[in-house]
């Protein structure tokens, strides 16, 4: 059991029969009456977001998730296909479970895959990822001064904002949790 006071983003907890993992907290103490507290959760098998509040002091059933290194293989559609590196089995999941890791994904990509009682839920990707640039207007000289961006299409069609000096066919270091530019990288 975890209490109100313990919580964190990032930990997943159990309610209701189902799974969730914690996006943002805010506790929040009122003038005359008790804390209280404000989750926004999301639920690990559907995908879907939502805001609950709690008294402060409540306790929680803490969910442990198992993380296992697997190997992106491939899509076909909707389903995404990792290999176990352990046992080889093919483990699929579908785009809503992925949710936008999947814009991140490239072939023999090794990440880890988040289990639940042996039931895939999502990925965990690491923190950046590098990824080649398909296409972007081209920038012209002078346009610099400003420290101005333009949108740049990545191989994966992830579309992300660089700065006027990225080119088609540069490798770009991307952040998975914003989907930000970090750098341009040597190939």
């Amino acid at each position: 059991m975890i209490s109100t006071g313990d919580l964190k983003k990032g930990i997943s907890l159990e309610l209701d029969g189902q799974l969730f993992t914690i996006v943002d907290w805010q506790h929040i103490k009122m003038g005359r009456g008790g804390a209280i507290v404000r989750i926004k959760l999301r639920n690990l098998r559907t995908g879907a977001n939502f805001e609950r509040t709690y008294d402060a002091g409540e306790r929680f059933q803490r969910a442990f998730l198992e993380h296992r290194p697997v190997q992106y293989s491939y899509n076909d559609g909707d389903t995404y296909y990792f290999m176990d590196n352990e046992t080889f089995e093919t483990i699929p999941l579908t785009g809503e479970q992925l949710g936008d890791a999947k814009n991140y994904l490239l072939d023999g990509m090794q990440i880890e895959i988040v289990t639940y009682n042996d039931e895939p839920l999502s990925v965990d990707l690491p923190p950046s990822v590098d990824l080649e640039v398909t296409y972007t207007e081209p920038g012209f000289k002078g346009d610099t001064a400003t420290g101005g961006t333009k949108p740049a299409t990545v191989e994966t069609g992830l579309i992300v904002q660089v700065p006027l000096f990225v080119t088609t066919g540069d490798k770009i270091r991307v952040k998975t949790d914003t989907g930000g530019y970090v750098e341009r990288v040597n190939s």
